[in-house]
């Protein structure tokens, strides 16, 4: 029977942050793969784009492993992702957007595009953890959603930061 992501404890809401941040780097790499293919200029680009954030996913996985060895040592848990009703911080290629700005039918140039759809996926998960450390009572879980939060929060800030950069170097300027 699936769970809500609220009745997880402190152990298992690390355990599955852990999957999800495993999960997005395996996403993010099928996502390169799929546009280094296509092998003009701005697919190879996105596809830059999107071998970074696999490998950001991937450090933050380990550093989340750590953590979770730290506290919990090889404890086992058996909650995966897949035990959870809702599905978290999941990057999507929507409608064939990346498609057409690979082949330069959009407004907006390939690296600014891809850098949204993982910044709407981080901004998505932050939202998720801030409104639950709100919400929770019990001190060690609202402890466990806020650190998520902050790591959320960080990757959220990482994510600004390339997508300014990435909107500056197309402009030519600053970018508020």
């Amino acid at each position: 029977m699936k769970r809500e992501f609220t009745s997880l404890t402190p152990q298992e809401a690390l355990h599955v942050a852990i999957f999800i941040e495993e999960r997005n780097a395996e996403l993010y790499q099928q996502f390169a793969e799929l546009f280094a293919e296509f092998k003009d200029p701005d697919s190879l680009e996105i596809a830059q784009v999107f071998w970074d954030m696999a490998t950001e996913e991937r450090s933050h996985g380990t550093m989340l492993q750590e953590r979770y060895f730290e506290r919990y040592g090889t404890q086992a848990c058996v909650v995966t992702e897949e035990d959870i009703c809702e599905l978290l911080e999941v990057p999507k290629l929507e409608s064939g957007e990346l498609f057409a700005v690979s082949r330069g039918h959009a407004s907006i140039a390939p690296r600014t595009a891809a850098l949204r759809v993982a910044l709407d996926a981080e901004q998505t998960a932050l939202r998720y953890y801030s409104q639950l450390v709100e919400k929770t009572p019990d001190r060690n879980l609202r402890s466990m959603y806020a650190e998520l939060a902050n790591f959320e929060a960080d990757h959220t800030e990482f994510l600004r930061r390339k997508l300014n950069d990435a909107r500056r170097a197309v402009s030519g300027g600053d970018v508020v």
